[in-house]
């Protein structure tokens, strides 16, 4: 299935889901990093020349007592955009800066997915949402 492409077309059709739960970013360690797979609070693992990356639930990161800053929320932008589409991570950028919104960008097949400050999850939402919504 090909994706969006158009970017005013991604605009006019954004919608923003929150996908439940409160999560962080972790740096596995080696032993870890080579048994972890997903589920069960692992919802991404990234291949880091420095190590592995994980973004967990913060009940997980709490329970392996992993060290972790960040709370998130995570968003999922609910507009199927090309993996080769040009401007859709650069306007979203442009307005949560424009609100002063911290986010990290993960990108997946089908969708792109922002983990925003859990206490700024509703005013991202409101700045990604198109006005007419």
């Amino acid at each position: 299935m090909t994706g969006e492409t158009d970017l005013g077309v991604m605009l006019a059709d954004l919608r923003v889901t929150r996908r439940p739960g409160r999560y962080t970013v972790v740096q596995l360690d080696a032993d870890t990093a080579t048994t972890a797979t997903l589920g069960d609070g692992i919802a991404a693992l990234i291949a880091e020349d420095e190590g592995t990356t994980a973004i967990v639930t913060v009940e997980r990161a709490e329970h392996e007592a992993w060290p972790f800053e960040f709370v998130a929320t995570w968003l999922t932008l609910g507009v199927h955009s090309a993996l080769e589409a040009v401007g859709l991570t650069a306007e979203v950028a442009r307005r949560l800066t424009a609100e002063g919104i911290a986010c990290n960008v993960l990108a997946g097949a089908l969708h792109d997915h922002l983990l925003v400050p859990a206490h700024r999850a509703d005013d991202a939402i409101a700045a990604l949402t198109p006005k007419d919504s």
